[in-house]
């Protein structure tokens, strides 16, 4: 099992964020925990897509603590791999 972070480089607020995704909700939450993410910005709770967008220094933190780095693609086959999973 794993967490990870995708190298999106999508500008927000001035911030440059990307996207962190987990194999289990149980994982996100702890990481997201561990860095200092607030749990009312998980996005897609309890769907294929659940994810936090996170800026670069919570990325840095992130991969500190064990992330995988990935590519935005490789996030978008584990996202569709999800879907399949549940249908």
């Amino acid at each position: 099992m794993a967490v990870y972070v995708d190298n999106m480089q999508a500008p927000f607020r001035g911030m440059v964020m990307c996207h962190m995704l987990a194999d289990t909700e149980a994982e996100l939450h702890a990481m997201a925990e561990k860095i200092g993410m607030q749990r009312r910005w998980h996005q897609h709770p309890g769907t294929h897509k659940s994810h936090y967008d996170i800026n670069q220094d919570m990325r840095a933190l992130a991969v500190a603590h064990g992330a995988v780095e990935i590519t935005l693609k490789e996030s978008g086959r584990i996202v569709r791999a999800r879907h399949l999973a549940k249908t």
